[in-house]
């Protein structure tokens, strides 16, 4: 007997890498051809306020699956560092509750095809923290030995928590991620699912499939995007051959904002790029589709954040959510279902660079409070202005001071480091003794490099 779109839905969540918040043809994109996700959104849900907990890679992924700020989870940095790299000693704690944690309890199949960037030590992979199994790259796909730039050990595919692979050809990832999806998809067709599908792109270096190169308007990057889009339509025709579209919830976002215009990227019209928190940093695209669950056409012009996947999916699974610590994502059906008078449920949100809080947003008032680690005051009224281009800090004094006292019980709840506030209420980070890379460069192995593949600038 088939479910009911509300009963156990299948879930595939879609996050990219440096995807920016104009980078689709539904987010108004002239330059990447987009038909499948322009599709998903118009038979869908679009949401225009999504944000990440992070501008950056490692702290958004972390966030995203425990529900929480990365602070919250010792996600804010790693050792000084923005984000994860080969061999750290540390990586999500084992302790925490995943998306995957949660719906394993619901008996979901479980699994990641593609980055995952939460550690790389054997304690930190998927399959430690609620996924069946995993196949992918542990981190960004820069991190390994492209021509020329050997600071890093040959790049590693993994299949659960085995090197398969070193240094793999990355034109054909994207594809082997569909493969791979695709088999998991058919093979728990009966049973309600999990698939979580990382991609490596836009993240540089970029390497396309040559049909996406010679037919994309705007190089290497919308040939990514385009290769994306189509990755898309693969994955809702094999849903639809096998009946299971009216119960499949299926999420696309990205991981934060895209790099700069000469680059391919764009999130206009949000000003900054990723690794700022600009709305450009880390307000991107986010479309939700089931037909059964969620009304056509709907654009959602309220806030939203990806640490909100791990409530809502906790009820749709009819599981509760974690109650012996805090999780600071929401219960945003309501607002995926377009119920009318249905508003975010955020009070505030908040805005961190590493462990340093930068801003704070509550209704359409945006406020800086610090940017390189220096105070700063400057108001704006995103509804008006959305390209944070017309500071009022000096003609709205109350709401300025309104926002500071928000501020200031965030530094109290998970801290911020500008002002040397610690934070009462944070996890640890998982931390491991005598790390390792998961591979050695070795002069003698017959390493793939491709034709087109040059070192790495930028």
């Amino acid at each position: 007997m088939a479910r009911s779109p509300l009963d156990h839905p299948n879930i595939i969540l879609i996050n990219c890498d440096d995807l920016g918040y104009g980078d689709l043809g539904c987010y108004g994109s002239k330059y990447n051809r987009t038909p499948f996700l322009d599709k998903m959104a118009k038979n869908g849900v679009r949401f225009t306020d999504f944000y990440m907990a992070s501008p950056v890679c490692s702290p958004s992924r972390g966030a995203m699956l425990t529900g929480c700020y990365p602070r919250r989870v010792g996600f804010g940095s790693f050792e000084g560092l923005l984000v994860l790299f080969p061999g750290q000693p540390v990586g999500l704690n084992t302790e925490e509750i995943t998306i995957a944690r949660v719906l394993k309890q619901a008996d979901y199949a479980t699994k990641i095809v593609g980055k995952w960037h939460c550690g790389d030590q054997p304690e930190f992979l998927p399959t430690r923290h609620g996924f069946d199994s995993y196949y992918g790259l542990p981190y960004s796909n820069d991190m390994g030995c492209q021509v020329g730039a050997f600071q890093y050990p040959p790049l590693p595919l993994l299949r659960d928590e085995e090197v398969i692979q070193e240094q793999p050809d990355q034109a054909s990832l994207t594809e082997r991620y569909v493969e791979e999806s695709v088999r998991f998809i058919r093979e728990h067709k009966d049973e309600p699912f999990f698939l979580y599908l990382a991609h490596m792109y836009v993240h540089l270096p970029i390497y396309v499939p040559w049909r996406f190169l010679k037919s994309s308007i705007n190089g290497p990057y919308g040939a990514a995007v385009e290769c994306i889009d189509w990755s898309v339509g693969v994955l809702l025709y094999e849903l639809r051959r096998l009946g299971l579209e009216e119960n499949t919830l299926v999420i696309f976002t990205s991981d934060n904002g895209s790099r700069d215009r000469s680059e391919g990227g764009s999130n206009a019209p949000l000003r900054g790029t990723k690794s700022t928190t600009w709305e450009g940093g880390q307000r991107v695209p986010c479309i939700m589709y089931c037909p059964g669950v969620i009304p056509a056409g709907i654009t959602c012009p309220e806030l939203a954040t990806a640490m909100d996947f791990l409530p809502t999916l906790a009820r749709l699974a009819g599981v509760k959510i974690p109650e012996d610590r805090i999780i600071d994502g929401k219960d945003i059906l309501d607002l995926m279902r377009g119920i009318p008078g249905a508003h975010s449920p955020y009070d505030a949100f908040y805005y961190y660079y590493m462990d340093n809080l930068e801003a704070v947003k509550s209704g359409p008032w945006k406020l800086h409070i610090s940017r390189n680690r220096q105070p700063v005051c400057e108001l704006y009224n995103l509804e008006k202005d959305i390209g944070e281009t017309a500071d009022v800090a000096g003609s709205y004094t109350d709401i300025v001071k309104m926002l500071m006292e928000k501020a200031d019980l965030i530094r109290e709840d998970i801290g911020d480091a500008i002002t040397g506030v610690t934070g009462n209420n944070c996890r640890p980070i998982g931390r491991v003794a005598n790390a390792k890379p998961l591979t050695q460069y070795d002069e003698d192995y017959p390493y793939i490099m491709a034709l087109y593949d040059l070192p790495y600038v930028g």
